[in-house]
């Protein structure tokens, strides 16, 4: 089987470049299948997008010269061993890294996490620095962030005492290191949780922690346990953190949760930042699933923040089916060329079994709403009894994005990716008949202005609308003639505190939503 899915790949590729053949609108790319893969995780170097690094469990390498039409299948190697949950990252001078967990000839099953580096200039991958070593405590669950401004390395992860003890004197915390060195050398591992949890890998264990970098450098990260979803950040580099942990929201039923058909499910949570310095520059996303809506019923959640994680949106749903379907193991990624949020996670919605198919969505409004679209060719039916892995994983820039995702064919699993189409998920919003969308000033203190121009007689209708979604106040409603329009919001008369709002315009069928920052009084 897996002869003739590589043969088939293969007669697809040639077949792509004949001109009377065209892909589908997402074309699926096989990316290997030797190992037994699954956790997979893809990186796109954002100065030459037609270069692409993955890597699966335990130890499989991807490289991809072609944006991603076709792959190279090969083993990573360190004499520290490589022992799976492969996190793919790359610096501003376009050196790839490869993080990985250890299993070493001399030392304890997973007792660092260590970081491989592939220089640009001979394209070789080093043997690796690594951090964490604690005797034979565990370290697992890691990421990384790298700062564009310094080219440090941040990670963050679990430390187990003993990893699966129900012994109530074991317990987990999340440790933060940083590298200045390209990876070759890490600081003293520093506990940046308050609540420690068990060491059961489960619900009440502390897991989950990717950190995000701030437009300033900002240090963010967001993790899974005792109390919830639970955010921490730094703003000295990773020098000192926040004194208490900040409560982001409940997840009811837990991130651990049983999913028919997997071996076993988290939904443990992904953070990420706008850097882009676009509309929604600064703001933070956490992304994560779980079962408040019941447990046939798993979605996929998200909340913002727009002041630096200090307050938090209520969760918004990312999937927009109806009720009773499963979605379950989403990832993110924010394109930094326009503030665009890229999801992907697989899905049952168009099944009434375990027939699974991978979906995506896309918001370009700042996490507001949400489009949804399937991504992949073909359903397929998971087996309980093969390890699916805990996460899929997604990459993006410049509107090039590249998800890639586990999938089980006739007992034999495979990592695929997708050429997506970007252009076919492009909602139109706002048509040539609508040219001024401006908010000035913004930030506002006590008056802030609004216009837009129509080129035909429209129905109109202005909302002014919390962090939340909720509308606050209907600002204009009505058919309205051709002409140019500027309206003003006084925000002492409307009883404004300072904070995030948002501005959403209908025209006719298009919508166009704006955020308005209120700043103290001057």
């Amino acid at each position: 089987m897996v002869k003739e899915i590589i043969i088939k790949f293969r007669f697809l590729v040639w077949l792509s470049f004949l001109p009377t053949i065209s892909w589908s609108q997402h074309a699926n790319i096989l990316i290997g299948s030797q190992g037994e893969p699954n956790e997979p995780s893809i990186c796109i170097n954002p100065k030459n997008t037609k270069q692409l690094v993955g890597g699966s469990n335990i130890d499989n390498l991807y490289t991809s010269e072609d944006g991603g039409l076709s792959w190279k299948e090969t083993k990573l190697q360190s004499s520290h061993g490589v022992w799976g949950d492969p996190i793919i990252t790359i610096d501003t001078a376009e050196n790839f890294y490869f993080l990985h967990l250890s299993n070493p000839p001399n030392g304890n099953w997973i007792d660092r996490i260590v970081c491989q580096r592939r220089n640009k200039s001979n394209q070789q991958w080093t043997d690796g620095g690594f951090a964490g070593l604690n005797g034979k405590k565990a370290q697992d669950k890691h990421s990384v962030a790298i700062d564009p401004k310094t080219n440090f390395l941040h990670i963050t992860w679990t430390e187990f005492d003993k990893y699966g003890s129900k012994n109530t004197s074991d317990s987990s915390r999340i440790l933060y290191s940083q590298s200045k060195d390209l990876g070759e050398t890490w600081s003293k591992p520093m506990q940046i949780n308050k609540i420690s949890g068990d060491c059961i890998d489960s619900d009440n264990t502390t897991e989950g922690a990717v950190p995000a970098i701030g437009p300033e450098g900002q240090i963010y990260v967001s993790w899974a346990g005792p109390e919830g979803l639970v955010f921490d950040k730094s703003l000295d580099g990773g020098k000192t953190w926040l004194n208490d942990d900040i409560f982001v929201s409940n997840i009811p039923g837990g991130w651990d949760y049983e999913i028919s058909g997997i071996s076993r499910c988290n939904g443990l949570p992904f953070t990420s930042c706008d850097r882009s310095g676009g509309l929604y520059n600064g703001n933070i996303y956490i992304n994560w699933t779980d079962q408040r809506n019941g447990i046939d019923d798993t979605d996929v959640w998200l909340v913002v923040s727009s002041d630096g994680g200090e307050t938090w949106s209520v969760p918004r749903r990312v999937n927009n089916d109806g009720k009773g379907k499963q979605q379950f193991l989403t990832s993110m990624a924010v394109d930094q060329t326009n503030g665009n949020l890229w999801f992907v996670f697989y899905d049952r919605r168009n099944h009434a079994s375990d027939e699974t198919d991978v979906y995506m969505a896309v918001s370009k409004d700042g996490g507001q709403t949400f489009e949804n679209f399937m991504v992949s060719e073909s359903s397929f039916m998971p087996n309980k009894g093969i390890f699916f892995g805990d996460y899929t994983g997604i990459t993006a820039h410049n509107n090039v994005v590249r998800p890639i995702w586990t999938r089980l064919s006739d007992g034999i699993l495979s990592v695929w990716t997708a050429l997506v189409d970007v252009k076919s998920t492009q909602t139109l919003v706002y048509k040539e008949m609508i040219e001024d969308t401006s908010v000035s000033p913004n930030p506002s203190t006590q008056q802030a202005f609004y216009s837009f121009k129509l080129h035909k007689t429209e129905q109109v209708e202005v909302s002014l609308k919390n962090m939340s979604g909720q509308t606050i106040y209907v600002l204009k409603k009505g058919l309205y003639p051709t002409g140019k329009y500027i309206e003003k919001i006084d925000t002492d008369k409307l009883g404004l505190t300072p904070g995030v709002y948002f501005i959403e315009k209908v025209i006719g069928s298009d919508i166009k939503t704006t955020k308005l920052v209120i700043s103290g009084k001057n």
